[in-house]
């Protein structure tokens, strides 16, 4: 077996111990840097009247957990949609999909404002899927919308106008100041109760996609290729978008609007795995956490002793990224 088919393997089983590392550097690191025996004190002896106890366990832990299981949701929602679609370009803050979730939590806070945190969630998976319903839905019904660039163009318009709604609604309603986390991405008030609420709706998303990422391997070769393979397209499509839904709506109730993330981090595991979706899902999860909270990590640093929003660290990775496929694949589909 060549180095490249050991590959995605080999990042699988490097994964805890990246974590583990990346994990304690976020702990680590910050406004406040905090020395290793005061984290092993936290975890093992906490004490409720030590600041530095409350800051690892109520703040920091929360954040670099939540951060990774962002990073992998947005993965492997990323890889689903490139892999179902033959998009390039395909991902959910493209798409339309997060903006759908913002627009919907939005809503929900107007007409529902003292639910419980979980209707939070609800609420964003169900606006993920207005979101892609109206981008794909026009798609298919403009002449060539479905090309990567036209699509594209068409979830950033649809995008932006929910986007715009929202906050629009936002103003209106007074309630800008609590909206206003998830339009910044802030990864630092990540709530652990959310955390917790998120775990039965995650694991079911990442379950359907493992489940799926066969399929979705045939679908990446054609419709009429797979149909030929015996899938059932149109079943497939439907629980892949619903894989997307749900990780993409937990991922936006979990801390907002974070781009690019499920852009960029595909096109690499596919570098690393080859076409077979069955390594590109889990190695696009492993690597997308690993990439958010590395992101976190830095913006920690680039404005110190201020912190910048982890929106612009990505950004700063994804736009060039975004602009560089445009470039070298221009606006024909993945063959």
């Amino acid at each position: 077996m060549g180095l490249r088919k050991r590959l995605p393997a080999v990042i699988l089983l490097a994964a805890p111990a990246l974590v583990i590392l990346l994990i304690a550097a976020s702990i680590l690191y910050g406004a406040k840097n905090i020395t290793m025996d005061t984290v092993w004190d936290s975890i093992f002896a906490f004490d409720p009247e030590e600041i530095d106890h409350q800051i690892i366990i109520s703040s920091r832990l929360p954040r670099v957990v939540g951060a990774m299981l962002i990073g992998a949701f947005l993965a492997v929602s990323g890889a689903l949609m490139q892999g179902m679609t033959r998009n390039y370009l395909a991902s959910p803050s493209i798409m339309g999909v997060t903006d759908g979730s913002v627009f919907a939590v939005t809503l929900f806070m107007i007409l529902i404002p003292n639910a419980g945190s979980e209707m939070y969630i609800i609420s964003s998976m169900v606006g993920s899927a207005i979101g892609a319903a109206i981008v794909f839905g026009l798609a298919w019904l403009i002449p060539g919308g479905l090309s990567p660039v036209r699509l594209a163009i068409l979830g950033t318009v649809i995008g932006t106008f929910l986007s715009g709604v929202a906050e629009a609604l936002a103003a209106y309603f007074q309630i800008s100041q609590s909206i206003s986390f998830w339009y910044n991405a802030r990864l630092h008030a990540m709530d652990p109760s959310l955390i917790k609420l998120s775990i039965p709706f995650a694991l079911a998303g990442l379950a359907l996609a493992l489940i799926l990422s066969r399929s979705v391997t045939l679908l990446s070769l054609g419709e009429e290729a797979a149909k030929g393979l015996g899938v059932r397209t149109s079943l497939i499509k439907g629980l892949t978008m619903l894989a997307v839904v749900i990780l993409t709506g937990v991922s936006v109730a979990l801390a907002g609007k974070i781009a690019f993330v499920g852009l960029i981090i595909p096109h690499i595991a596919r570098f690393l795995s080859g076409s077979d979706y069955r390594w590109i899902v889990p190695v696009s999860g492993v690597l997308g956490g690993l990439f958010l909270a590395l992101c976190d990590i830095l913006a920690r640093f680039v404005n110190a002793p201020f912190e910048t929003p982890v929106g612009v660290i990505t950004a700063l990775i994804g736009v060039p990224f975004f602009l560089y496929l445009i470039k070298t694949r221009g606006g024909a589909q993945r063959a």
